[in-house]
């Protein structure tokens, strides 16, 4: 006959402790300060970077929200004239200046968001086009290619006032290079910032200069990431360079191009030095993109600040919702 017995426990083996029981959950403060003692100098060294931002972009951002629901301008801002000070006599006035934007009854937006939506196509799709040639070219064993580099980076590298002052001189319509270079061969000078086309051709084309270093120097990192088994193999299996290029070279380049697409879609929507420093006020209006007009509004004249910060909001606002549109689609097709 067989007895089930259980097993003694091991000599000398402890018994757990029995577990407090528990008194509540841990409140915010508790684990504020257990998070603190934790990691006080990751939040020491993040403290400096928060006060910037708050102070350098935060503070501006809701000061220029709370303006765009107000009809300040110049004339009834607070303001010092000499001893006299003349208190703030603007009112909040609701959406009332969105409307005035959306609905189209300013007679300005439309028009300028069509060209600031078709400057910023034209510039990243030359842009990104010329820097993956650039790129393509520059990842292949050639003689000089450091030098090449460097020189293709230059553009990047100069001050964008100071490579937009010399494209002002070679634009110059007496003592321009491009007019010297036409003279040479007989044609007559030409008023190269005259006309809104032209002025707007000029201005593309200064804005691609200063932007394919920076869309060159990213995809050529995508290029030199992509294995050079999977060249090899397209190869043996008789690929052309034109299908290895469609089937290897731009699904490996998909992370990179998503990316910097993205990054420069954003800077030259909201390009302000390019426009304003090569034109000033040598324009009739048409080549101003959003953020030029808001300039315009909130400097010139009698300064309109609502108007002003009312665009850099519906700016803010366009911009949002393109990056967020853009990342699920991305996010879509990479799924």
């Amino acid at each position: 006959m067989t007895t089930a017995t259980m097993d003694e426990p091991a000599r000398g083996a402890k018994a757990p402790a029995p577990r407090a029981p528990k008194r509540g959950g841990t409140t915010p403060l508790q684990a504020l300060k257990r998070s603190w003692d934790r990691h006080w100098y990751a939040w020491a060294m993040v403290a400096p970077v928060v006060a910037v931002i708050g102070v350098l972009v935060m503070y501006p951002l809701c000061y220029g929200l709370y303006l765009s629901f107000t009809n300040a301008n110049e004339s009834n801002v607070a303001k010092d004239i000499g001893a006299f000070h003349q208190g703030a006599t603007y009112h909040f006035v609701g959406l009332h200046n969105y409307w005035q934007i959306i609905s189209g009854k300013d007679g300005d937006f439309y028009p300028r968001l069509e060209w600031t939506v078709l400057w910023t196509v034209s510039c990243v799709a030359v842009t990104y086009a010329v820097g993956l040639a650039m790129a393509m070219l520059l990842n292949r064993p050639v003689r000089f290619r450091l030098f090449y580099r460097l020189a293709l980076i230059l553009p990047w590298a100069v001050p964008a006032f100071i490579g937009v002052f010399a494209w002002r001189l070679m634009f110059n319509s007496q003592y321009g290079v491009f007019n010297d270079i036409i003279n040479g061969v007989g044609l007559p000078s030409q008023d190269w910032l005259g006309t809104p086309f032209a002025q707007k051709v000029a201005v593309i084309m200064v804005n691609i200069w200063c932007g394919v270093p920076f869309m060159m120097v990213a995809i050529l990192g995508g290029l030199q990431s992509i294995p050079g088994e999977l060249y090899e193999a397209a190869e043996m299996d008789g690929a052309t360079p034109l299908q290895r290029f469609l089937n290897v070279t731009l699904p490996g380049l998909r992370p990179v191009t998503s990316t910097v697409i993205l990054l420069s879609t954003v800077w030259t929507f909201n390009m302000f030095p390019i426009i304003y420093l090569l034109l000033g006020n040598n324009t009739t209006g048409d080549t101003d993109i959003l953020v030029t007009y808001a300039y315009q509004k909130a400097f010139t004249g009698i300064s309109d600040y609502s108007g002003a910060a009312t665009y850099g909001i519906v700016i803010l606002l366009i911009l949002v919702a393109f990056s967020t549109f853009y990342r699920r689609q991305i996010k879509t097709a990479q799924d």
